[in-house]
């Protein structure tokens, strides 16, 4: 069996591993890199293999670091299924097209500019072919097996990382040999709102660990719930100014919206006006509201108690384009959810352009934010950025509150292997800055004893 890592190799995007064996070729996740001045030139670049010899995609889940270039793979001929949980494959239904609709209205925008370059007027893919993709999703249970190829036994278990993410276990059948490779996918944090604790896994011959924040300890849910309260009270109450709230639209924006309301259940917020400020999120809250059963009991708890109460919140979705410019003009006592969660694209350059500049507004920031990012110069420091290639001092209040994260923090990545009866023969370190990975590869050894995890080179191989 061969192994190639593709993406996600020393940097937390792009997650994509191809398998092969004497029998089958397939993939576990296509996703799209995000970030950084190199981004475009490589999802733009050829598939280092032919996606027409793929027999299938297993996929993790639905956040577009490991599904955005789906689309991309369907258009180059790849015609093989692709499994995913069901709420996965309700999520692409929304998030694939929304992608797509992205890139073709940036490259409308690059057609219209006196300085694009060649290639740059041109969609990485269409809406068209994204709904194409849609057509070769094949929803897959939690814990049921599955067969996709004679040689092959597959396992989805719950992530804990958004609705319907999954670890996938991979058990390969060989002339003498039967291996177990497990892929983590992305590891949800315990204890927090929305989905349930990630599943424990006891064996691995081979392991793929993610390892986002393999470097750090989040603050403990308390802790955050405290800290976020202050943020807002503060900029609503005391400065009179708006809270911005980068969101990716689907995972995040629920929490958020989540962790809001239980502040209020709890009266620890006044009365406010909550906008959500992207399509995308709002049917991602209906698709997560058809999910209940994969909700944690908490979050049960407190949807039950916003069905039945008036709870002082008015939360309004904002669809249109009209009433997202509308929010311009709102000075004081709005908090404003809105995606892209990285402050790359969307709706939510827009609003950090007409706040941002405002001492008495605040920024919280409440997810990763990957290196060259707009979301990540904030974070580290920066007194002025360029938002649609306009100087913004940065005067707002900037807030980061890691322990909202829906990946596990370094504590939770060791309790989660500590759970395997024995270490694998061989580890792996992915979706981590380098630096990072080589810090929580460390750890691992350091603290359960294992043999050193090894930290894969971009498109590097393994045989087994």
């Amino acid at each position: 069996m061969k192994l190639t890592f593709l993406g996600a190799c020393g940097e937390v995007t792009g997650s994509s591993f191809l398998v092969e064996t004497g029998e089958v070729r397939f993939l576990v996740d296509c996703g799209m890199f995000q970030g950084g001045s190199e981004t475009d030139r490589k999802n733009r670049a050829q598939f280092p293999y032919d996606p027409r010899s793929l027999d299938f995609v297993l996929l993790t889940h639905a956040h577009i670091d490991h599904s955005g270039l789906l689309p991309k793979l369907v258009a180059d001929d790849f015609r093989g299924p692709i499994h995913a949980t069901a709420a996965t494959c309700d999520l692409l239904g929304v998030m694939l097209p929304d992608s797509a609709y992205i890139q073709e209205k940036e490259a409308e925008w690059m057609r219209e500019s006196p300085t694009r370059r060649a290639g740059d007027a041109e969609p990485l893919y269409t809406v068209a072919q994204a709904k194409r993709a849609l057509r070769q999703l094949s929803p897959v249970e939690y814990e049921t097996e599955l067969r996709p190829h004679p040689s092959l036994r597959c396992r989805y278990h719950d992530a804990g990382h958004i609705l319907g993410s999954a670890i996938i276990e991979v058990t390969v059948t060989e002339p003498g040999v039967e291996k177990t490779v497990v892929f983590s996918g992305d590891l949800g944090q315990p204890m927090r709102p929305l989905v349930r604790d990630p599943t424990s896994i006891r064996h691995a011959d081979v392991l793929l660990v993610e390892s986002t924040y393999g470097n750090r300890r989040h603050k403990s849910m308390t802790e955050t719930m405290n800290e976020f309260e202050h943020a807002v009270t503060d900029t609503v109450t005391r400065k009179k100014g708006n809270v911005i709230i980068p969101a990716f639209a689907v995972g995040r924006a629920q929490e958020v919206l989540y962790l809001l309301g239980e502040l209020r259940r709890q009266q620890r917020l006044p009365e406010m006006d909550i906008y959500v400020d992207s399509p995308l999120a709002l049917k991602a809250t209906e698709i997560t509201l058809r999910h209940t059963k994969l909700l944690d009991r908490e979050s049960a708890s407190l949807l039950a108690w916003l069905r039945s109460s008036t709870a002082g919140q008015r939360v309004h979705f904002v669809q249109d384009l009209e009433e997202s410019i509308a929010l311009h003009r709102v000075r004081q006592g709005a908090v404003i959810i809105s995606a892209s969660g990285m402050c790359e694209a969307g709706r939510i350059k827009h609003h950090l352009r007409h706040n941002l500049a405002r001492s008495e507004c605040s920024l919280i920031i409440t997810g990763f934010q990957a290196a060259g990012t707009l979301g990540r110069r904030i974070v580290d420091g920066a007194k002025e950025v360029r938002i649609f290639g306009i100087p913004v001092p940065v005067r707002a209040d900037v807030y980061t509150i890691g322990g909202l994260s829906a990946h596990a923090d370094q504590e939770a990545l060791l309790q989660w292997l500590s759970r395997f009866r024995k270490p694998p023969a061989q580890t792996y370190v992915v979706h981590g800055e380098q630096q990072t990975s080589e810090i929580f590869a460390d750890a691992v050894c350091a603290r359960l004893g294992w043999p050193k995890p090894v930290v894969p080179q971009p498109r590097s191989s393994v045989h087994f």
